[in-house]
């Protein structure tokens, strides 16, 4: 069974007369003939009657033309979406992004992107969340691009470097550290932490750091999202570190830079390796790749 026989089943069944549909498919009488005769074996059931010189369909003709019209409308329907989102001018990109790039980094990467003429009838479709969370929907194909850390061992995606995100450590204002501008994390010895958890793409980077300068921060508590550790630290469960990001001055904080000398940590754009990414997906990574080159 294939949708040519299905589409000519169609059409006989509304036509109600061999010549006619054969003309209007373009092929001859004897090989429309056939086509049903084959369809009608498939199924095992005869789907028209002759009726004088026309044909009409039988009882099971009727249900099965039913729901083949459906069936060919959702396939007709599902090859125009296909073919908008293949059109380099529309369809949706899937963006997923890291919640401290959140803020300003994809607001910033994707209005500039929809600013520019060829882009304005794209749609966008955010997914936020870990870095773990993002590249399990990059494998999965729910998302098309995103922005993540780098992360070991996966074999099917590519990650190239985007923006160098610095951190900060960030205390509660009236913290005995809060009158500071700067701080060397041996410092920060005797007060809890609120730490990014196992989660988090930030993590290994944050062991990375401890361990470089020899220290071991005293953790409280654990969270992966930037704005739930401000809010603990505002509410003074702790100090915290993580990048300075825009939405860091709604809270009741102080930023102070680190002095300890430490490497900056990166943000990556991840993309599949392997697998089909459509031409404005392709575009849009493109765009990313050299906007903080200006």
């Amino acid at each position: 069974m294939n949708i040519s026989q299905l589409e000519a089943f169609v059409l006989l069944a509304e036509t109600e007369h061999m010549t006619q549909t054969a003309k209007k498919l373009n092929t001859s009488q004897p090989n429309l003939s056939y086509t049903i005769s084959e369809l009608e074996k498939e199924i095992g059931i005869p789907l028209f009657k002759k009726v004088g010189r026309n044909i009409q369909l039988t009882k099971y003709g009727h249900i099965f033309y039913n729901h083949v019209v459906v069936a060919l409308g959702k396939l007709n329907q599902a090859i125009s979406i296909i073919n908008e989102e293949l059109n380099p001018n529309s369809g949706t990109i899937n963006f997923g992004f890291v919640y401290t790039a959140g803020s300003e980094i994809a607001p910033s990467l994707t209005r500039n992107f929809l600013e520019q003429e060829e882009n304005h009838n794209v749609k966008l479709s955010f997914t936020q969340g870990n870095s773990f969370q993002l590249l399990k929907g990059l494998e999965d194909e729910t998302i098309d691009i995103a922005i993540t850390s780098f992360v070991k061992d996966i074999d099917n995606i590519v990650f190239e470097p985007l923006i160098e995100q610095n951190v900060y450590l960030v205390v509660p204002n009236d913290h005995p550290l809060a009158n500071k501008t700067s701080v060397y994390l041996k410092d920060t010895a005797d007060y809890p932490y609120v730490y990014f958890d196992k989660n988090s793409g930030l993590r290994p980077y944050l062991d990375n750091l401890m361990k470089s300068v020899n220290f071991e921060p005293n953790i409280a508590i654990e969270a992966n999202e930037d704005h739930t550790i401000l809010g603990f630290v505002s509410q003074n469960h702790g100090i915290a570190i993580m990048p300075n990001i825009v939405t860091i001055q709604a809270y009741p904080v102080k930023v102070l830079e680190i002095l300890d000398k430490h490497e900056p940590r990166w943000l990556y754009l991840a993309t599949r390796k392997d697998g089909f990414i459509t031409p404005t997906a392709l575009r849009f990574k493109d765009f990313c790749s050299h906007y903080f080159d200006k």
